[in-house]
């Protein structure tokens, strides 16, 4: 199975900014990537290097099987969805007429524009110009144009921006179903609950430069971050039991070594007055904030 989406030491620089340094990724079939950085780490510039809008200074880029700066590339690009952060519309269009014309670009069925229209929220809205829409109404038009043509890439800047809990979650689920449809999704966001059961990988970069690249089990492994476990119903007893002294972080809650999760939750399961036991993993937000706070040189560099 080839991969959607592949870059290979992949390089881009404007002149002494390097936008991009040495950036390595694989996008399968059906596969959800979450792309992860600060304002100005270089997300954005990723993307337009897999949409073709600029070409790498190093490195292969290759978008379903093409050169996305290729003219071969004409043809895999209708098969591509894609969401800026700030979308900008023909504001004396209709919501309608905007995906009427996406449509024609795309070659995509017009059946789907009532359906999509719907699905985003914006069926009492499609005769009205775009100009008297919210900005939130507007995110969800972009939505809605992203996923016309039932893409087998979609590429999403920030796509919850300006949705309320609702349609943040409707969004969710779209890019659910489209994934078990087969697309692949290369998703940016800095608002990261939510996110996490939704990506099948994550991708950290700062200042261009690429700090993590896996699924969250194996970054939560790499880093050897704490698990979690919270108790219920022993009353202050973990802080007196020898067991457990290294591991209390309050009287009902522990932080524990991957490797030791099980020996301790056997442990605390033999406690006669235990009733209840919720083990929870490293979550997105610890994953991204550890390794934004690692050094960018490792041993092996400093070495070197």
């Amino acid at each position: 199975m080839k991969p959607v989406v592949k870059l290979s030491n992949v390089e881009k620089h404007y002149g002494k900014v390097k936008a991009l340094q040495g950036v390595n990724l694989e996008l399968m079939p059906s596969e959800v990537l979450g792309l992860f950085g600060h304002n100005g780490a270089g997300k954005t510039t990723m993307m337009k290097l897999v949409l073709g809008i600029i070409k790498a200074t190093h490195g292969d880029v290759q978008v379903l099987d093409t050169d996305p700066m290729s003219a071969d590339a004409f043809e895999s690009r209708k098969h591509i969805g894609y969401l800026p952060e700030n979308v900008s519309f023909y504001d004396h269009l209709t919501g309608k007429e905007v995906l009427s014309y996406f449509a024609r670009l795309k070659k995509a069925p017009k059946a789907q524009i009532e359906e999509l229209l719907e699905q985003v929220g914006l069926t009492h809205a499609i005769k009205r110009p775009v100009k008297t829409y919210s900005k939130g109404m507007r995110q969800r038009l972009g939505l809605a144009q992203a996923f016309l043509g039932q893409p087998k890439l979609l590429l999403l800047d920030e796509p919850t921006v300006g949705l309320d809990p609702i349609a943040t979650r409707e969004f969710y689920q779209s890019v659910d179903k489209l994934k078990s449809s087969g697309a692949s999704i290369i998703l940016c966001s800095h608002v990261l609950p939510g996110v996490e059961q939704h990506i099948d990988k994550a991708m950290i970069i700062s200042s261009g430069k690429q700090l993590a690249y896996g699924s969250l089990a194996d970054l939560r492994l790499q880093a050897q971050l704490p698990v979690t476990i919270k108790t219920q119903g022993l009353n202050g007893a973990l802080r007196a039991d020898e067991r457990f002294g290294d591991f209390v972080i309050n009287n009902d809650e522990l932080a524990v070594p991957e490797s030791n999760k099980l020996d301790i939750v056997r442990q605390l399961l033999e406690m006669p007055n235990i009733s209840d036991i919720q083990v929870e993993p490293a979550n997105l937000e610890q994953v991204y904030q550890y390794y934004l706070g690692k050094p960018s040189l490792d041993k092996k560099e400093v070495q070197s």
